[in-house]
């Protein structure tokens, strides 16, 4: 597994939970943790935190990790990482490859998207139900289990401080690889006005597919 299948696993994880949070369908959009989470981005916050993202090959054991920053907004999100940066802000898709210096621009198609959350959204009450949610000490525990054979992940686990941040996703995919992304320096914070823009070197190659 190479980096850059890592940082796409890592996206498709993070938009998996902070998603289906943020749009609890209604059976549990009256409980907590939930009602508080979805209020955090229906008003509009941001989650940001640096984070270590780490895979374990079931048959191999081999471990790949990597580290970076993660803004995370209700229908954006920004990710940066030692080898990649990409931004998705509803509109427009652009990927920094950095071993490449390189920069790929194209339209946002949701249905194109593998990590959208227009996709998500749409199977995710038939994919994933609540098979635990409580608290611990001053953190909050949930776990997400699915029995479809074509789900992503088998099984999510959750964890959030008392007011609801991050701490900590761990999750099995359907061969038995665990995926596990902690956060650090996590909090909601207001949007900026550049704050879903990507940086990349002014000599970088751009690479403009939306015309």
């Amino acid at each position: 597994m190479n980096w850059k299948s890592l940082i796409a696993k890592f996206v498709r994880l993070l938009v998996i939970i902070i998603i289906w949070c943020s749009f609890s369908f209604s059976a549990y959009a009256q409980k907590e943790p939930f009602s508080q989470l979805k209020d955090k981005f229906e008003a509009g916050g941001i989650f940001h935190a640096d984070f270590h993202h780490q895979t374990i090959d079931s048959y191999t054991r081999d471990t790949v990790s990597s580290d970076g920053i993660v803004w995370v907004g209700k229908e954006r999100y920004k990710v940066r990482s030692e080898h990649q940066s990409v931004v998705v802000n509803g509109k427009t898709s652009m990927v920094y490859d950095n071993n490449r210096n390189r920069v790929i621009i194209s339209k946002y198609d949701p249905s194109e998207d593998d990590f959208a959350p227009s996709r998500i959204l749409n199977g995710i009450d038939s994919t994933f139900t609540v098979a635990t949610q409580k608290k611990l000490g001053q953190q909050y525990y949930i776990k997400l289990t699915s029995d479809d054979p074509f789900a992503i992940y088998k099984k999510v686990e959750i964890y959030l401080t008392s007011d609801l941040t991050p701490l900590k996703i761990r999750a099995v995919d359907p061969v038995d690889n665990v995926i596990t992304t902690t956060f650090t320096q996590g909090k909601f914070i207001k949007p900026q006005k550049n704050m879903f823009l990507l940086d990349y070197p002014n000599g970088a190659e751009v690479v403009d597919l939306r015309n």
